[in-house]
């Protein structure tokens, strides 16, 4: 077994989460690494959640617990890696629960690895069903590797930009906070890290447990507008801290999956009703065209698959026409695919 030498900070924001906060912390206190620092972040509840808090810290002497004015998941993240002591930083949502050894597997993974992050692969839990996988191989990266398994959303490596399916090394974290007030911003966070990072590693195992469709969660409400003020801004962001940070020619393989990442969330909006859809799929529509010469600059280049290329020179031509195109491909051709 491997030597707990370096404590790992895990910082669990808390917001009106009674219902579920044992859950998670059973699963914190099962831990097979016991080397914790367990920081709880309690963002102004009004529910027995800041009462549960503290009979918590009661119990366990690796607890401490913050009680603050409600400040949003972000400030409350803020609040815990501001107190953390960790060699190790690690999130884990109080809706949420992981797997006993995952703090163990990702640590022992950045030691053996020398890498200075660990991913690991998430299940999916929804109300009726899990969605989960994996081989439970473990895969280590250079830096550039790294990036390009995050930036492709590639199939074998499920990267997500979610802080909490990571284990980072303070190192790579120092100075980089959330930003308060904002939805989807585990996206620049993670991106800062990886770009510090020289080494990572994955582990194709679901370690941590994620509840996609509880009621009331931040990713249920208002998606729309969460996209155009939130995400969208936050892969534009993205693009250019590589593009400065690491290379130009890394900045366009992310530019790359950003407009790709575009035509995708199109058709999701020309999907919905005209009343759902709002003005949603035009305003997609609309960057595409103001940014038809860039698009078609980064298209050029070698890394871009043949139909990609052609989905989105159709896509500039007429957003309409690729809508109606590409629905025709998903109600005819794909199911006679299927088929034979």
């Amino acid at each position: 077994m491997i030597q707990q030498k370096d404590l790992i900070s895990v910082i669990v924001p808390v917001y009106n989460m009674e219902q579920y906060l044992e859950r998670c912390m059973n699963s914190i206190w099962q831990q097979t690494y016991t080397n914790l620092e367990i920081i709880l972040v309690d963002d102004g509840s009004t529910d027995h959640s800041p009462q549960m808090c503290d009979e918590y810290a009661t119990k366990d002497q690796r607890i401490k617990v913050i009680h603050k004015q409600n400040g949003g998941l972000s400030d409350a993240r803020n609040a815990g890696l501001a107190i953390a002591g960790g060699a190790y930083i690690g999130y884990v949502d109080s809706d949420d629960w992981i797997e006993p050894e995952m703090y163990e597997k990702m640590y022992q993974a950045c030691v053996e690895h020398h890498a200075q992050v660990a991913v690991c692969r998430y299940a999916q839990v929804y109300k009726d069903h899990v969605v989960q996988g994996g081989t439970g191989k473990v895969t280590a990266f250079e830096k550039e590797e790294l990036l390009r398994a995050y930036i492709g959303d590639c199939d074998d490596y499920i990267i997500y930009n979610s802080v909490w399916s990571k284990l980072y090394a303070r190192e790579i974290v120092d100075g980089v906070q959330f930003p308060k007030g904002k939805n989807s911003e585990d996206i620049m966070y993670t991106t800062k890290a990886f770009c510090k990072a020289d080494r990572g590693v994955y582990i194709d195992q679901c370690l941590y447990n994620y509840v996609l469709d509880r009621d009331g969660s931040i990713m249920n409400v208002k998606r729309g507008e969460r996209m155009f003020q939130d995400e969208l801004p936050f892969w534009r962001e993205h693009i250019s801290h590589i593009r400065h940070n690491v290379s130009k020619e890394l900045g366009d393989y992310a530019a790359y999956y950003y407009y790709r990442r575009l035509l995708f969330y199109y058709m999701d909006w020309m999907k919905e009703d005209k009343q759902s859809r709002g003005d949603y799929a035009k305003r997609i529509a609309d960057e595409l065209k103001e940014n038809r010469q860039e698009i078609l600059r980064v298209y050029s280049q070698e890394f871009v698959a043949t139909g990609d290329r052609a989905r989105m020179k159709l896509a500039l031509v007429s957003p309409e026409l690729y809508s109606h195109v590409t629905k025709g491909y998903e109600k005819i051709i794909i199911p006679l695919r299927n088929r034979s």
